[in-house]
């Protein structure tokens, strides 16, 4: 479908406040060249071209996962899964997962951390249609030290000379970012623990110069307070994780968030649709803990994304929206949270050209049974997924 007007009983056009009831949404060769009501556009749009009716549904932007790693399998040991696959097996894999990902109504999806370049190639495949799946920002391989988390990606970095390499390396490979490992995590078997700062504040305010140089902006996977602090300082785009760990447990710094909102970086959260048991596994202080800093950041004003992790242990692929369901279940409204996977997230990735429905934005948009704003579960009930006008899913 080239050209296709899609009538709903409801068009969120993003952010989530803007409604048009009974709404129409005009797609013209991959671009969104009209918005309004069903009426306004029947009356101006010629009688051929097709009609997608959609009642008892509604229309919104495309969904953004602003964190996954498709080399990762979403099972018991992920490391294992990336390493031992042949280049042409995982790169299948992936293809398989970014399906799953546009089944679930993402048509924008950041990966951040692969082998190989591999989500170079599969975003390639991707925007030609010759594989279905959501646009893709690719990180490629993360800088970390020696030894440190995730180094099985080949981002393995010493000096600040390897810094200046690494980040070449990948801007030449066609990086759409650069992401840099700032503390450990739970995930490298003999890493650093998750509160250990891989770099120094030097070090990562040359990692933001650099990838600057080249034109990218830099995504920092940061749990320690420590690490969280200096990649403020650095002046990263997005903080991942950003859980505020020490050696003692969680250690929360208002000062470092009011610096987070003065700098205008958005945090990634990182959860998984499994996040009831994630909870239970920190036990009832840890999971208070956890709990307690994210709603005190929201009520200093953090700006916060959408991203499921997905690939690690637990993180499937096609559950988006058990993601957000943890941020309901903190007394987040569905406006907010659908802002947050879609207007924030675009915004936040530097994508101006997607993450709300309005004339001249890519056509990546999603059409659920029911409405978002009264059920999250709503976006499980997915009915037609358009990505850059392509008509994939419906």
């Amino acid at each position: 479908m080239n050209k296709v007007l899609i009538t709903a009983d409801l068009v969120l056009t993003g952010g989530a406040d803007q409604e048009i009831r009974d709404g129409a949404v005009l797609v013209d060769a991959g671009v969104i060249t009209a918005v309004g009501t069903a009426a306004e556009l029947a009356a101006t749009v010629d009688p051929g071209v097709p009609r997608l009716r959609c009642p008892g549904a509604t229309v919104l932007p495309g969904l953004i996962d602003c964190h996954v790693h498709l080399a990762f399998d979403a099972g018991p040991a992920p490391v294992r899964a990336v390493t031992e696959a042949a280049p042409d097996e995982l790169a299948a894999a992936m293809a398989d997962r970014a399906g799953q990902l546009l089944g679930a109504g993402v048509t924008t999806a950041r990966d951040l951390g692969d082998r190989d370049a591999l989500t170079i190639a599969l975003r390639a495949a991707i925007a030609s249609g010759e594989t279905s799946g959501p646009r893709l920002l690719a990180a490629t391989a993360p800088l970390t030290p020696p030894g440190g988390h995730c180094g099985f990606f080949g981002g393995e970095v010493t000096t600040d000379d390897d810094i200046r390499k690494q980040i070449a390396r990948n801007a030449a490979a066609g990086a759409d970012l650069i992401k840099v490992m700032a503390s450990g995590g739970a995930l490298t078997p003999g890493g650093p623990r998750m509160w250990e700062s891989q770099f120094t504040r030097a070090q990562l305010r040359l990692i933001v110069e650099e990838a600057a140089g080249h034109g990218l902006e830099v995504a920092a996977h940061a749990h320690g307070t420590a690490a969280i602090a200096d990649c403020v300082e650095a002046g990263v785009r997005t903080l991942e994780h950003c859980s505020w760990r020490t050696a003692d447990g969680v250690t929360y710094d208002p000062e470092i968030t009011r610096r987070i909102i003065e700098n205008d970086i958005s945090v990634c959260r990182c959860v998984s649709g499994d996040w009831r048991l994630f909870l239970q596994k920190l036990g009832p202080e840890g999971a208070e803990a956890m709990v307690r800093v994210i709603r005190d950041m929201r009520e200093a004003g953090v700006r916060f994304i959408a991203g499921t992790d997905a690939g690690v242990p637990g993180a499937r692929f096609g559950d988006y929206v058990g993601m957000l369901e943890f941020f309901a279940s903190l007394g987040f409204t569905p406006a907010e949270i659908l802002d947050m996977a879609t207007v924030d997230a675009a915004r936040a990735l530097g994508l101006t050209d997607t993450g709300a429905l309005r004339p001249g934005l890519r056509a990546d948009l999603l059409v659920v049974d029911g409405n978002p704003l009264h059920e999250l579960d709503a976006l499980r009930r997915v009915r037609h997924v358009f990505m850059n006008g392509r008509h994939e899913i419906g």
